[in-house]
């Protein structure tokens, strides 16, 4: 064969000096993509949290790109981090599963919103681009609905976000709230759960599952709150893009200002 660059050249053999002994990671890295197998030799040394990535790459189908981005945002440290109650009342399988499903923090910094955000202009900004919250989710989630209403006791309740996630076979209520966590949430996202099980859920659904999204939370108050409840939880933090307060944002010039300023620049001279 010809053709081959130098760095071609040195990545092959990087590449055969870094498996060349080790048949399970021989099958694994089989299975993605060249490139993906390079940026994971290049930005991850230690193969225990490379296989991690590696085997996420597989199961999400992440482009190298997302691939990139998981290893900068530490996928391997966010990943069944979250504050939950899980083994406590999931079966040991189940609950590894979940576990390995939630993460902690989320990262939405696709999503701007100004520091006095209200839970409404999140939901929205969420489902505005739902593409990339499920993305961030994770695979298997199916979105069902924002605002969806279960009715109790004549009485009309509304969750923020509910999904059914397709290898736990198993909705998912999310609730979102813009400050710190309060034991009370806990309470709430434990009747939604409880709603959807007596409500929606079929014979051959799995349990529903509960998922809080705080934008801060102090670990030992959320364990605490978690042993009230007989319902699967996770709770989890979540970060959004930076903001750019709004007494800064009013002094920055508007798109019609920059576009006359380069109109004036390029101009020509002699007119």
């Amino acid at each position: 064969m010809k053709g081959f660059s130098e760095r071609n050249i040195r990545a092959m053999r990087l590449f055969y000096e870094e498996y060349k002994d080790d048949e399970i990671w021989q099958q694994l890295v089989a299975k993605l993509p060249w490139g993906h197998n390079l940026l994971l030799i290049e930005k991850i040394k230690d193969k225990s949290i490379r296989k991690v990535y590696a085997e996420n790459a597989i199961k999400n189908g992440w482009s190298r790109n997302v691939l990139s981005l998981q290893i900068d945002s530490d996928f391997h440290k966010r990943i069944g981090n979250s504050n939950n109650n899980f083994k406590l009342l999931l079966p040991p399988k189940d609950s590894d599963l979940v576990n390995s499903t939630i993460k902690d923090p989320y990262l939405f910094e696709f999503i701007s919103l100004n520091n006095n955000y209200k839970e409404q202009e999140l939901e929205y900004k969420m489902v505005s681009k739902i593409r990339d919250v499920l993305l961030e989710l994770g695979k298997g989630f199916s979105f069902v609905g924002n605002q969806y209403k279960v009715t109790v006791d004549n009485q009309d309740f509304y969750i923020d976000l509910l999904f059914y996630h397709l290898e736990l076979r198993c909705y998912i209520v999310v609730e979102l709230k813009v400050g710190e966590f309060k034991p009370e949430y806990v309470g709430q996202v434990g009747f939604y759960v409880t709603a959807i099980n007596n409500l929606l859920k079929k014979e051959y659904d799995n349990p529903t599952i509960g998922l809080l999204l705080c934008r801060d939370k102090k670990r030992v108050t959320v364990d605490w709150s978690l042993q009230s409840v007989s319902v699967p939880i996770g709770v989890s933090s979540y970060q959004l893009k930076e903001y750019i307060p709004k007494d800064i944002l009013d002094k920055l010039p508007t798109e019609e200002e920059i576009n006359l300023h380069i109109d004036m620049e390029s101009g020509d001279p002699n007119e």
